[in-house]
């Protein structure tokens, strides 16, 4: 993982965000619009992936959370990547919580691949963290589950789709949120009409406030 973008809290740092972009992007990619939705007091990490080649774009090298095989929903998956990818992931957290940030005061996000890799990393975390954002992701290795669970029943989770995504298809996010629905309580997913793979200005918004709702001043 290269050295991740890092927005230092404004004001006393009490809560931290961690968001990860998406397939072929960089920390950089998402670090202003999370500026714009945090608290003074949150602190922002938007790491980056490392580079390496990916099947699914003919072996071409990008930055990559893991190797991403297919798109077919029954398709092959990089469970060791994925997993190897948890871990840093997870020590991002980890070091969050040895400098005194509460898990519950940290909430994790992430775009498409990066929205895969957060739901993962925080259902297999086994502390209860402030919450996760999924926009246009899917849950990796979803057949482990509820047997790789190692998380609190009152996670919170907000999942964010478009209805007209041609990257990951609208229903991926649909089949997730079954399943989600299934391990945590406490489960949002919200349909934003006409949104293809990228984002909007109100999903930006109802991040804002499932942020400042998860992680309120103290």
């Amino acid at each position: 993982m290269a050295a991740p973008v890092v927005l230092a809290a404004t004001a006393k740092h009490t809560a931290t965000l961690i968001f990860l972009h998406g397939l072929g992007d960089t920390g950089q990619g998402w670090a202003q619009a999370m500026n714009a939705i945090r608290s003074p007091f949150v602190k922002v990490i938007c790491p980056t992936a490392k580079t390496m080649p990916v099947t699914l774009n003919a072996g071409f090298r990008m930055p990559s959370w893991f190797d991403l095989k297919s798109l077919d929903e029954s398709g092959p998956e990089d469970e060791q990547g994925i997993k190897a990818a948890t871990l840093e992931v997870q020590l991002l957290i980890e070091n969050e919580i040895q400098a005194g940030i509460p898990a519950n005061r940290i909430v994790i996000g992430g775009f498409s691949q990066g929205g895969a890799l957060a739901l993962y990393s925080a259902l297999t975390f086994p502390q209860k963290l402030g919450g996760v954002v999924a926009l246009s992701g899917w849950l990796p290795l979803r057949k482990s589950f509820p047997a790789a669970k190692k998380c609190p029943d009152e996670l919170p989770i907000f999942q964010c789709h478009g209805d007209c995504d041609p990257v990951v298809p609208y229903i991926w996010g649909q089949m997730t949120s079954s399943v989600l629905k299934t391990l945590v309580k406490n489960h949002e997913f919200k349909t934003y009409r006409g949104l293809m793979h990228s984002s909007s200005e109100e999903e930006i918004r109802d991040i804002k406030m499932f942020v400042q709702q998860n992680l309120p001043s103290q």
